[in-house]
């Protein structure tokens, strides 16, 4: 069958090809009498446009792309869902990527949404990227960063207060007079589990009293959880800790569920908390207390700012939010 294309809607539409064109990539100059002929006849032809060569044309597709490390989290499917949300709104696609924290898949996205040409990036990811995306900046393609400070470059990102956040959880557990922390969670180079180390050393280190000791667990899953219990499980009972934080909320779920299994009183003999604030932590079978992220509006936040770094008008590029403590029957008195 022959390709149905322009001149074929123009014909029908009993309008000239340079109408459809407008109708196609500039409606606002075409009238209502002629946009409704227009669509009427791309509905009974089954016309279907060429987005690559709109593209071309424009210079710029309609779309803004999203990759993240791991959109099985639910921490980044519901960024995903905020920065679908406002892409909506705003007349956008969303081309949304999972690079499995794999440095050689990042980079193959970045490419490829280069390629496509893409209005704007917004990217999570574990890894340093800043000098990577200096680069597709400097090609034209704007690009906001997710998660995690940027020191010492121009680059717009929204992020956490990570080192309150890990402040936060240890404190609670000091709070609630436990002696013996222990920190799960890793790779400790990871910027944004470091940070979270730190506000935990540090609330430590001023409490003149309790302890911290650092498990460097690099699968941040409910499988690692699992594991990481279960080491914990085959120590003496006064070799174990009576504070554990978890550097994320899915952490935090494995640990609970074999602690429990291995006769561990939650919160009596151990209090948990975990991060990030899942809705799978609160449906828990002893609900987790956590560090909240407003991770709803992370994505909305992000696209914004991409919005107006692309016009030129965003006032401000470093949008910082602060966590807070969510205390659930994990670590209630």
């Amino acid at each position: 069958m022959r390709k149905i294309g322009i001149r074929d809607v123009a014909l029908l539409a009993d309008v000239s090809n340079g109408t459809v064109s407008h109708y196609l990539n500039h409606p606002d100059r075409v009238s209502a009498e002629k946009a409704e002929r227009i669509q009427r006849a791309i509905d009974t032809l089954g016309f279907v446009p060429n987005s690559a060569g709109r593209q071309l044309r424009l210079g710029r597709s309609n779309a803004i792309a999203y990759l993240a490390p791991d959109v099985s989290n639910p921490f980044f499917s519901s960024i995903a869902e905020g920065v679908e949300k406002r892409a909506a709104e705003s007349g956008l696609s969303v081309f949304i990527a999972n690079t499995h924290a794999d440095r050689a898949r990042e980079d193959a996205y970045l490419q490829m949404f280069e390629q496509h040409r893409v209005r704007g990036m917004l990217i999570a990811s574990y890894e340093p990227i800043e000098d990577r995306l200096a680069q597709v900046r400097s090609r034209g393609t704007p690009a906001v960063l997710f998660g995690r400070p940027v020191e010492g470059t121009d680059l717009p990102y929204v992020a956490v207060d990570e080192v309150l956040g890990g402040r936060l959880a240890a404190q609670h557990l000091i709070d609630l007079g436990r002696q013996r922390l222990a920190f799960i969670g890793g790779p400790l180079g990871i910027k944004q589990v470091g940070d979270r180390l730190q506000g935990a050393s540090d609330a430590v280190r001023e409490s003149g009293s309790a302890t911290l000791e650092v498990l460097n667990i690099p699968d941040r899953t409910i499988a690692g959880g699992k594991a990481v219990a279960r080491e914990l499980l085959a120590r003496p009972v006064p070799l174990r800790p009576d504070g554990i934080f978890a550097v994320n909320d899915l952490l935090a779920i494995g640990i609970l569920q074999t602690l429990i299994r291995g006769g561990v009183r939650v919160p009596d003999d151990v209090a948990l908390i975990g991060y990030d604030d899942i809705e799978f932590a609160a449906s828990s079978i002893i609900p987790i207390s956590s560090i909240r992220s407003p991770h709803e509006v992370f994505g909305i936040a992000a696209v914004d700012l991409l919005l107006g770094v692309i016009a030129g008008d965003a006032e401000d590029i470093e949008v910082v939010y602060e966590p807070e403590l969510v205390v659930r029957d994990s670590t209630a008195p």
